[in-house]
């Protein structure tokens, strides 16, 4: 059950870092910290939780890792298509809404 959770949370803790990756240029310094940031806070993660490290749980946490990636950069895509976005899903997200509120009526 606990890696269940552990592999939820990256997840979730991946896709505002997809969608930063997404945005700016690819093997560029933004692009690199976009995909690294996310591997030190795992390790932090693991630590913390005393999870341990066994081979066995590398694949559990590397799917996680890439589907929070692919559906942050999915995510921004999509988004792409219908409003001007930034790198930033959270600045985004909450300028989505107040655009719905203003000329939602």
């Amino acid at each position: 059950m606990t890696w269940v959770i552990v592999s939820l949370m990256v997840v979730f803790f991946n896709i505002p870092f997809g969608y930063w990756r997404e945005y700016v240029t690819k093997l560029s310094l933004q692009w690199f910290l976009s995909v690294h940031i996310p591997v030190l806070l795992i390790v932090l993660l693991r630590s913390w939780l005393d999870l341990g490290w066994a081979w066995t749980t590398y694949p559990i946490l590397i799917g996680s890792y890439f589907s929070g990636q692919y559906l942050g950069a999915i995510w921004h895509r999509i988004w792409k298509k219908s409003i001007r976005v930034t790198g930033c899903l959270f600045y985004d997200i909450a300028r989505s809404r107040w655009i719905i509120i203003i000329f939602g009526k």
